[in-house]
């Protein structure tokens, strides 16, 4: 009971508006120095230590950096244009060439922040100009930017591969066909809005279609991100290189295209590495805080009392499996996937290894989980990166209805991935 007490103070701290990492650290703390626990905190150091030196940590910065530098190296704007030589025929060709280029963007970067306000402060704009359907064109920009989620090389893997102690590499294997799955459905619930209510989404004039003229400019483009995909997931999957190192490289190859696109300066590496500390000092120190509140919790009985719930369900496995998702996503609508990672999932973690769930199948579900708490509002990240680089004549109201359909269609793949393992997995559930 006091567990569950703990957790309900923690959630009525961050409703008032106070900070993630400081919110589950200060009533960890709060709590300690009520019921004289502060032994308890002894043990935080070496906790914090083995995060430092841990190796799988340390490709969240490397991931980080390489995205930003691929940001303000100006790929964007030439994966934008090239995609609507292809599609610029068609209905909704501007939205479908967002949702490739948000799918190369996942895998070549794996962050979300940067993709969806470049493809905000590019495509939208262009949308809205040719009369696409507001709420289509916001929902578009939201749900593709965060294919970087579930697409590797993501953030959020490397943390559920910390958290459920299996191999990065193979959830990024396994994640792979998934989050192209979920691109290909946004493609064809684009394709199919547009055919049906052309006005929503009309293609564009033939005076007005982007830059690249020919087909063999458009691919020029498209080269060198695909070459850098390969290089960082291909080292991956082949076993050539763990995440880590295939970072590094993916940095070093971020680097090069600067220099191939005329954009690099040093000054560009130093913004890009501030911004990176950012990023990441952010992400540590929810983990600094989610750890604290994690010892105290245990400590309160609030794992024990959990774990007996969920391995009292009815249904057995499949009971658990579902209240669990639920959970996940009702706690996506108020925090953030980081706390979530850290806090929810270590007390599910020993619960599915007892009913001989395959880690790395449920360490995809829980990834495409999350995906979704990015956009699933109040307090949705993509909708507030969205707002922020978007056109005030684009409305809060607009953003929430245009990520409804693509909330649905995440939780139908989601769905799919958990009744149907063996389809849509390129590696077999055990």
């Amino acid at each position: 009971m006091k567990g569950l007490l703990l957790f309900g103070l923690a959630f009525l701290v961050l409703l008032i508006g106070f900070s993630v990492a400081f919110s589950f650290g200060g009533v960890a703390l709060f709590y300690a120095m009520l019921t004289d626990s502060m032994d308890l905190f002894r043990m935080l150091p070496y906790r914090i230590w083995s995060l430092m030196t841990n190796i799988t940590l340390m490709a969240v910065p490397l991931f980080i950096l390489m995205g930003i530098i691929l940001q303000k190296s100006g790929m964007a704007e030439r994966l934008l244009e090239s995609m609507g030589t292809l599609f610029g025929r068609v209905r909704g060709g501007v939205a479908v060439s967002t949702v490739v280029v948000g799918a190369i963007l996942a895998a070549s970067t794996g962050v979300v922040g940067a993709s969806v306000v470049a493809m905000a402060v590019i495509a939208l704009p262009v949308m809205l100009k040719y009369k696409y359907d507001p709420q289509l064109a916001a929902g578009t920009i939201c749900a593709s930017g965060t294919l970087g989620q579930i697409i590797p090389p993501s953030i959020v893997l490397i943390i559920l591969g910390e958290v459920l102690q299996v191999p990065v590499g193979d959830l990024f294997q396994a994640a792979a066909l998934p989050g192209l799955c979920l691109a290909l459905i946004y493609i064809i619930y684009i394709l199919a809005i547009s055919f049906f209510r052309p006005s929503v989404a009309p293609a564009l004039p033939p005076d007005k279609r982007p830059l690249f003229t020919r087909y063999g400019e458009a691919f020029k483009a498209i080269l060198p991100p695909l070459v850098l995909i390969v290089l960082v997931l291909g080292s991956i999957f082949r076993g050539l290189a763990t995440p880590t190192e295939s970072a590094a490289v993916g940095v070093v190859g971020a680097v090069a295209l600067a220099i191939v696109y005329r954009r690099f300066s040093f000054r560009m590496l130093f913004e890009a590495a501030r911004e990176t500390v950012k990023v990441t000092a952010m992400i540590f120190m929810i983990l600094i805080g989610a750890t604290a509140f994690s010892m105290v919790f245990s400590f309160t009985g609030g794992e024990e009392a959990v774990a007996t719930f969920l391995t009292n369900l009815p249904g057995g496995e499949w009971g658990f499996l579902i209240i669990s998702m639920l959970a996940i996503m009702l706690l996506g609508f108020f925090i953030d996937f980081v706390e979530i990672s850290y806090i929810v999932v270590p007390i599910l973690a020993p619960i599915a290894v007892s009913y001989g769930l395959d880690p790395v199948w449920f360490g995809i579900l829980i990834a495409l989980n999350l995906q979704t708490s990015f956009l699933t509002p109040p307090f949705g990240f993509s909708l507030f990166y969205l707002k922020g680089a978007a056109p005030d004549a684009l409305t809060t109201g607009q953003i929430y209805r245009g990520v409804t359909p693509f909330i649905l269609l995440q939780v139908a793949v989601l769905l799919a991935v958990l009744f149907a393992p063996e389809v849509f997995m390129l590696r077999g559930v055990e």
